[in-house]
């Protein structure tokens, strides 16, 4: 069994550098010319060395006489083949440096433009730290090979021109030399086999790791206020314990084999040097003879070891390019048509027998209604009774599993990519602000002037405290808006659809945070068309009267079904959920004022 996994995970990891070569294949070819280069050079260094033995240290120790001549070109050859050398070796490691970077690069981008594309429910099946994981330790390790494969490629010329070259040079001791080589082999297979699934694990093991952590950190609030660091400690102690456990015996298995294959060469040099004094004291060959075949039997150790690098490292590489890829070929893309929608005026909403669902838990059942251009309409309902989801189709997050959402009476999957959130802009219940300025965080690196970003600070009521701040537009607002209230981020994200000019503004609870009297303004300058460029369509989903009663009509939901829509007092007068919903504030209040009431008589 351990056999048939080391050799999957073999035939999976040269498809994964297959896949490398092929996509850059001049920066390929390159690097294994230097490193052929280094090859070459160093067996020819072996060659220079036996030359310079037998004509410059043995005449020297002879006859205790060598010509300037002599010693001159020893030398040259010597420096020569090491500058050449040198080369190999510098050329080399760049080209292998450019083709690594390039390939972790090339998997970075291409698993963030799927992430872009995925729809939002991929994303709700997959952890944070997952993708994370995916985008950097997955993508470094899938190419980690490329770093030595160029040298184990290269020095394949240097294993086959030494072993033609000790064979020429004396077959008797390159045979007592190759003798060695099967050993070799055995240690490499049986290393292999044992590292693989050490190697797989401690890969997996990382992005476990990575996922906790970001988990942790990301809810670093949550940890603290309610006392969990000792748990989240433990949590990640013990995933980092494992990971800290698999590397150790990931360093176990190299420690034990690492020394061997160091010293199984040098036993075959041993044995070279032991056979070659004997020819020699018989006569049979020359002091340079011997020297060049121990020397170059030393180099054949060397790409040994280098095709033993490259093979250590694939079973990361496909651990990691399987996950990247997994990304990659991830399904559930949205498809998009190539129709556009108008722009300059509020925009018509349709939603027509809609329905979605979760798996196999449906959360919106036969959903239809419409919003004429210019209205503004209240989605109200009980926790739990799909309004989040339903505006989430508004803006195509997700696509409904029957019906269809209809801009100016358009399908919304038949629109081209980019045409919703042209025409259409959502404001979230969970405000997100980047770790950048006022004006960063409004425009998002778009086009547009000031005098457009004050105009929609000021429809979203945010021009005030924006201006008391320390640098106004150019304020850091800190990582999530830190620095920033709830009610102020809140506004800030209504700026940041603002300033688009959206002709469906679609408010998921999105003014929460804010005091009753300024969403008051924030909705009647909304509803003012001549208080905007462009005036729009307004879906909000509220939960304040105060908030409902601004709207022109109401759309009531439970369980995902719309139970009755109308004005807000219609509904208050033949709505008994309705009431019951948007009043429970005001009876708890009157009741606890009755029951203070009726405790002061009694005193």
């Amino acid at each position: 069994m351990a056999s048939k996994v080391t050799s999957a995970v073999m035939r999976k990891g040269l498809r994964v550098l297959g896949v490398a070569i092929r996509a850059e294949k001049v920066v390929f070819a390159a690097a294994v010319l230097f490193s052929s280069v280094y090859g070459g050079m160093t067996v020819a260094s072996a060659w220079a060395m036996g030359w310079a033995a037998e004509n410059v240290v043995r005449p020297a120790f002879g006859a205790g006489d060598v010509t300037t001549g002599v010693i001159a070109l020893g030398t040259a050859l010597i420096l020569g083949t090491a500058v050449l050398k040198a080369l190999g070796v510098a050329g080399r490691r760049y080209f292998a440096g450019v083709m690594q970077y390039r390939m972790q690069a090339r998997s970075r981008r291409g698993v963030t433009r799927q992430y872009l594309k995925l729809p939002l429910a991929w994303h709700h099946r997959h952890p944070t730290g997952q993708l994370l994981s995916n985008a950097n330790a997955d993508a470094e390790a899938a190419w980690a090979p490329l770093a030595p494969l160029p040298m184990a490629v290269g020095v394949i010329v240097m294993l086959v021109t030494a072993a033609v070259a000790m064979v020429i040079t004396d077959p008797v001791l390159a045979l007592v030399g190759f003798l060695i080589f099967p050993a070799i082999a055995l240690l490499n297979l049986v290393y292999q086999r044992r590292l693989s699934p050490l190697a797989t694990r401690a890969q997996q093991l990382r992005a476990d790791v990575s996922e906790i952590a970001h988990e942790s950190f990301d809810g670093a609030l949550v940890v603290k206020t309610l006392g969990r660091e000792d748990q989240e400690t433990a949590r990640f102690r013990a995933k980092a314990s494992e990971l800290r456990d698999a590397n150790i015996a990931v360093g176990r298995v190299r420690g034990l084999f690492d020394p061997l294959l160091e010293a199984l060469p040098t036993l075959g040099v041993l044995a070279v040097l032991l056979v070659g004094a004997v020819r020699l004291e018989s006569g049979a060959i020359t002091a340079g003879t011997l020297v060049q075949v121990a020397y170059l039997f030393t180099l054949l150790a060397f790409p040994i070891r280098a095709l033993g690098w490259v093979l250590a490292e694939l079973p990361r590489a496909v651990v990691g390019y399987e996950r990247v890829e997994a990304v990659l070929s991830a399904t559930g893309s949205m498809e998009y048509g190539d129709a556009a929608l108008a722009s300059g005026s509020p925009a018509r909403l349709e939603v027509r027998e809609l329905s979605y669902a979760y798996g196999d838990f449906r959360v919106l059942h036969d959903v239809s209604f419409e919003v004429e251009p210019g209205r503004t309409v209240a989605l109200v309902g009980p926790t739990g009774s799909g309004k989040s989801t339903l505006v989430q189709t508004f803006v195509r997050l997700v696509d409904p599993v029957e019906g269809a959402v209809l801009v100016d009476g358009t399908d919304l999957r038949e629109v081209a990519r980019g045409g919703v959130s042209d025409a259409v802009s959502l404001v979230p219940q969970q405000t997100f602000l980047f770790d950048d300025t006022v004006r960063g965080n409004v425009t998002l690196g778009l086009p547009i002037s000031d005098q457009e970003v004050w105009e929609a600070l000021r429809l979203a009521q945010a021009d005030g405290f924006v201006s008391a701040l320390a640098s106004g537009l150019d304020t850091m607002v800190g990582e999530r808006g830190t620095t920033l209230s709830g009610g102020q981020r809140q506004r800030l994200a209504l700026a940041r659809a603002l300033v688009r000019g959206p002709r469906l503004l679609v408010l998921d609870d999105a003014t929460s945070s804010v005091d009753p009297q300024v969403e008051a303004k924030i909705l009647s300058g909304l509803r003012d068309a001549a208080a905007t460029s462009a005036a729009s369509t307004v879906v909000v989903v509220a939960y304040r009267m105060a908030t409902i009663a601004l709207a022109d009509e109401v759309v009531y939901l439970e369980h995902g079904r719309i139970v009755d829509r109308g004005t807000h007092d219609d509904l208050l007068v033949r709505c008994e959920g309705y009431r019951n919903l948007v009043t429970a504030y005001e009876r708890e209040e009157a009741e606890r004022e009755a029951l203070e009431s009726d405790e002061e008589i009694n005193a």
